[in-house]
């Protein structure tokens, strides 16, 4: 008999749908070459800015962007996602993605070539979610 149960999102559980979900995607496209990247802006050693992402299947993925206050407008996230792109370069991917909310930075990453491909309104309400790409 199946059953449902609510589950710690971090347990046990979540690594075995992780493993099961990859284990069917290999078996549709073959070797999956996922690997994180992640780049860092530091003032001495804390951390002020940086941006968490991933390569694979030919991709990058953005994940997160952030520049404290007292560190934006002065090119450094421009520095940031320019880093990005070329080791993802480095590593064969082809193109990127990112998802970004209306009051976040649409219009910062059109400057940089990117073009919305999708459109989630009211997410949050009052604002919009849009998934932005471009070939790199």
């Amino acid at each position: 008999m199946v059953s449902l149960k609510l589950d710690n999102v971090h347990g046990p559980a979540r690594r075995e749908i992780v493993k099961g979900l990859r284990a069917y995607n290999v078996s549709a496209v073959g070797k999956i070459d996922h690997r994180p990247l992640t780049v860092t802006l530091r003032e001495r050693r804390d951390i002020v800015g940086g941006l968490v992402g991933e390569t694979f299947l030919g991709w990058l993925a953005i994940g997160l962007l952030w520049i404290a206050d007292e560190h934006r407008g002065k090119g450094l996230g421009t520095s940031l996602m320019e880093t990005a792109e070329e080791e993802a370069r480095r590593r064969g991917a082809r193109n990127a993605y990112v998802d970004t909310f209306s009051f976040q930075a649409p219009g910062f990453y059109e400057k940089l070539g990117y073009h919305a491909f999708g459109r989630l309104d009211e997410f949050p309400p009052g604002h919009h979610r849009l998934w932005m790409t471009k070939a790199l």
